[in-house]
């Protein structure tokens, strides 16, 4: 009989927690899970921030520390590492369409989408309908890394997750 790794318990515990702001999909589904090391009884966790400023960050520490101590695992120290920075890239294919089902137009595959410094429109395809004939209403929308979309023909407004 094999037995589980501490790193590899800690991180099937750790994909049960779900994003703060985005509860259909776990931390580790987002991508911001980097790293698991436990040595000498000390479990140490390396998160990334999605941007530097996301306000879920705090949030998103509390509750690996909550559920690890719940655990068997009293000593966790959880650390911010802003470098790689994160990206949309690391959003897998499985994530983003339980972002589109819940109603936010996942990120394109690729972090190369600067329209919103360059000014040139993008049309992103309405996850209700899947219509393509969509409009950006706001650079914002319900948290700082989406933007507010209105679909012109099924007339829902969604948002979507900016490629970062």
């Amino acid at each position: 009989m094999v037995s589980e790794s501490p790193e590899n318990k800690i991180r099937s515990l750790l994909s049960g927690i779900p994003d703060p702001e985005i509860p259909v999909i776990s931390i580790e589904e987002l991508g911001i899970l980097r790293r698991i090391k436990v040595d000498k009884g000390k479990v140490m966790i390396t998160i990334t921030p999605t941007y530097s400023g996301c306000p879920a960050m705090k949030q998103i520490e509390d509750d690996i520390v909550a559920l690890l101590k719940t655990n068997g695992f009293p000593d966790v120290q959880v650390d911010l590492s802003y470098s790689p920075a994160w990206t949309t890239d690391w959003i897998p294919e499985a994530a983003r369409e339980k972002l589109r089902v819940y109603g936010i137009a996942p990120p394109e595959k690729t972090s190369m989408d600067k329209g919103s410094i360059t000014g040139k429109e993008r049309k992103i395809r309405c996850p209700q309908c899947r219509s393509m004939n969509t409009e950006m209403i706001s650079q914002f929308g319900s948290t700082a890394c989406k933007a507010l979309f209105r679909c012109t023909d099924c007339k829902e407004p969604f948002d979507y997750f900016k490629c970062i």
